[in-house]
């Protein structure tokens, strides 16, 4: 597998990680209440912190090609 191709699969996993971090937060926001909705709110911002760091890295490595 290329570097590219490498790096396309990497990006996808960290805008999965966005997206499941926005859900995350907006059941612990609207539908749960106390330790849980805490503990899921962690969850959520713990993910959109690593999909972040995964999107810049894949932004500033720069081509491939």
């Amino acid at each position: 597998m290329s570097v590219s191709m490498m790096m396309m699969w990497v990006s996808f996993a960290g805008m999965g990680a966005l997206i499941f971090a926005i859900l995350l937060i907006l059941l612990s926001r609207y539908k749960l209440k106390g330790v849980l909705a805490n503990i899921t709110a962690l969850i959520a911002y713990l993910f959109l912190i690593v999909g972040s760091l995964i999107i810049a890295f894949v932004v500033f490595s720069g081509p491939t090609a």
